[in-house]
């Protein structure tokens, strides 16, 4: 149904949701100019510019280390993340158990819990496992802070899906695991791609749980970037926050261009 409201009356709405977007994004698009300024200092307006910090991020021995942990933890999270949880958010949407909600509760749990108790929580496990200080460690916990992230996304992709495809293909002899695998997968793929698209960005940027279990040589990049900004006033910072501004912004726009190009195109 066509709006009949005069679009010289909504001026106000469009002004007032600008002025909110400019509060949330301006501080960020901050650190952009900065990433490529020639002073030695954090200084905005940069004095001159320069590419000098992106070439000591990439010259580094320091931030390739953490970069390669990072990307390391990242993949590894994402790909556990993806898989779990996508099982799980299949496995609730299918059952009709009196304890679904329960289920569904507790595996977003780690979304209402402070970062703060999964650290010492963490901390105190992995001591008793021998898991601190390890890629496995920093893997397995960000599956875990992940996994509700894919839950959600993967949930909400079901729930536009109409199960009775799969009901058709396993009526025809597939098991459900071929149903779901030949039938499910491929209409909600771009859930999944979403889902775990945020799942390695959230574990790429987790940085108080890693505080708390890695150092070192098993540091990650955020927690390079928190130690580095603590002890001194390095404008790398500034480059290596532009990089994860254009990892967490570029691709989940580009996968939302291929999901709306292939919808346009459906007849």
């Amino acid at each position: 149904m066509e709006s009949h409201v005069d679009p010289k009356r909504r001026l106000w709405l469009f002004a007032l949701t600008g002025l909110v977007l400019l509060f949330l994004v301006a501080p960020t698009l901050i650190v952009i100019p900065m990433s490529f300024s020639s002073s030695n200092s954090l200084t905005f307006p940069p004095p001159g510019y320069s590419l000098r910090w992106y070439e000591t991020f990439l010259t580094s021995e320091k931030w390739q280390l953490a970069t390669s942990v990072s990307l390391r933890m990242a993949l590894g999270a994402m790909v556990l993340a993806t898989v779990f949880g996508t099982m799980a958010a299949y496995g609730l949407h299918v059952t009709r158990h009196a304890l679904r909600g329960a289920l569904y509760g507790t595996l977003v749990l780690p979304l209402m819990v402070p970062s703060i108790l999964i650290a010492i929580g963490t901390f105190f496990a992995y001591a008793a496992l021998g898991l601190l200080n390890t890629v496995t460690g920093l893997v397995l916990v960000n599956t875990m802070i992940a996994i509700p992230f894919v839950l959600v996304t993967v949930g909400a992709g079901l729930r536009s899906y109409d199960m009775n495809q799969e009901m058709v293909a396993r009526s025809l002899g597939a098991n459900r695991l071929v149903a779901f695998l030949t039938v499910t997968l491929p209409q909600i793929k771009y859930s999944v791609i979403s889902a775990a698209l945020l799942s390695f960005i959230v574990a790429f940027d987790e940085v108080v749980v890693a505080v708390f279990i890695s150092k070192g040589e098993k540091a990650p990049l955020t927690q390079v970037m928190f130690s580095t900004l603590r002890d001194e006033v390095d404008p790398t910072i500034a480059a290596v926050s532009t990089l994860l501004i254009a990892l967490a912004t570029i691709p989940p726009l580009v996968l939302q261009l291929l999901a709306n190009r292939k919808k346009e195109s459906r007849p």
